[in-house]
């Protein structure tokens, strides 16, 4: 279930079971529905998809701090290699190598497929001949929602647009 703050901005995703809690202790408002309902043994509820909670939620913006993972690299970099475009076999590469002083922050790490990531090597990509198609940022805090729930659902679209 996409979470969102009191004021519409997605923070987070959660599992049904969560979001029917915070449902029912009034802390959160249903704003999507599925279409089949969730039943219990004196009671029947609508499944949510989406919540708002009612009281605004603080939410650190230091999305530089968040871990890097793979899986997040991936998605910032919309599963694609950063050098040729490929789609298949990623791997993660340090821009600016580790061993030339290269740090393992989101503005050094990319998505590269194996063959590329190969082919560079232990040199920076002007040495290997090579180009990023753009260069590595700190992602938007929407990947982290994309990670978390790889297949979005359409009554989330309106929701995550950046």
């Amino acid at each position: 279930m996409l979470v969102l703050n009191a004021t519409y901005e997605p923070i987070n995703v959660c599992t049904v079971r969560r979001a029917v809690v915070l449902l029912l202790k009034e802390k959160a408002e249903m704003i999507e529905r599925a279409e089949w309902e969730l039943h219990s043994v004196s009671s029947t509820i609508a499944r949510p998809t989406v919540i708002r909670l009612i009281t605004y939620v603080r939410i650190p913006r230091d999305t530089h701090r968040r871990k890097i993972t793979r899986r997040a690299v991936f998605a910032r970099d919309d599963w694609m290699c950063q050098y040729c475009g490929a789609r298949s076999n990623l791997t993660v590469d340090h821009v600016v190598p580790r061993s030339k002083g290269g740090t393992s922050s989101w503005e050094n790490i990319v998505a590269s497929c194996a063959p590329c990531n190969r082919r560079k090597g232990n040199a920076l990509p002007r040495q290997a001949g090579m180009h990023l198609l753009k260069a590595p940022r700190t992602p938007s805090p929407h990947v982290f929602i994309q990670v978390a729930s790889p297949t979005i659902p359409a009554d989330w679209r309106q929701y995550l647009v950046a």
